[in-house]
């Protein structure tokens, strides 16, 4: 698909009870702070918060000076938390065709914005039924309800799967300098195959909150790198990512303004051949091959 969306995607999954507990006031300012950084697309999920964020960004983002049409509004459906908003007896996952539909309208009505530009199903299921799924995603595209589907945390079979009966734009997967497995496992080569979008989320992963070897060596290559790009530590992680041939998207969870504008910036800096390597081996302890 035509890249629509922000350099960076603001993650809204820590914006209400989960973490930052923010008020439509503050959820408001962050908004409009985001967009005049550039950053126009938001990412949710119906659970984010047990089932209160979208509800809760869409009456900030009716009182935000913002136009919808400069936004790129993202959600995800298709995980059964067990809380208290659903007290089921166990957390499970759900794809039939009717809960597919009910679950982008409800999203859109919560979120105040008309239509999603792009809805997920945000974990894949062993029951998945791919005609289902087809069902659900052709007549919300036909209702102008979404403009793109993807999914989230698929491997390539479990893509192709649902591929077989509609167009999958976007895969949202966990990756970083620090979960390395999508570049050896095939995933993001399957990504640049089909021609679907990679979209990473966690994309700073581990660099900043453990203090393993492994921290401590990218930490070593990062210091030495800042100097060299004129950049900060969270800019030149993000970059490794966004460096990648298959034009990975950060999903960046951050809260803080300050690190919300210098993530902005991330695209602007082209990292070595060089400087890459030389980070995923501080990452992997070893040379390559």
């Amino acid at each position: 698909m035509k890249n629509s969306f922000s350099s960076v995607i603001v993650g809204c999954m820590d914006w209400g009870s989960w973490r930052s507990n923010f008020n439509t006031k503050e959820m408001t300012e962050l908004i409009e702070w985001s967009v005049s950084c550039g950053l126009t697309s938001f990412d949710h999920a119906d659970i984010y918060g047990d089932y209160t964020v979208e509800a809760q960004f869409g009456k900030a983002l009716d009182q935000a000076q913002v136009s919808r049409s400069d936004l790129q509004i993202i959600s995800k459906c298709g995980i059964q938390y067990a809380c208290e908003a659903r007290p089921h007896t166990v957390k499970h996952y759900q794809y039939d065709t009717a809960y597919i539909i009910e679950s982008a309208e409800r999203s859109i009505d919560h979120l105040r914005c008309d239509y999603l530009d792009l809805f997920l199903l945000h974990r894949p299921s062993p029951l998945m039924r791919p005609e289902a799924v087809a069902e659900a995603i052709n007549t919300l595209k036909e209702q102008g309800k979404i403009k793109a589907f993807g999914v989230s945390n698929f491997t390539p079979s479990q893509t192709d799967l649902i591929a077989s009966q509609t167009e999958i734009s976007v895969n949202q997967i966990q990756c970083s300098l620090t979960h390395l497995s999508p570049f050896f496992d095939g995933s993001l080569d399957h990504m640049i195959t089909r021609k679907i979008m990679p979209m990473a989320w966690s994309p700073v992963g581990k660099v900043f909150k453990d203090k393993s070897d492994a921290s401590h060596r990218i930490h070593a290559v990062l210091s030495r790198l800042c100097e060299h790009y004129g950049a900060s530590k969270d800019q030149l992680v993000l970059a490794w990512l966004m460096a990648h041939p298959s034009g990975i998207i950060p999903v960046v969870g951050t809260t803080q303004k300050e690190r919300l504008a210098l993530a902005a910036q991330a695209i602007k800096i082209k990292l070595s051949e060089i400087h890459w390597f030389e980070l995923l081996i501080a990452s992997q302890g070893h040379k390559v091959p």
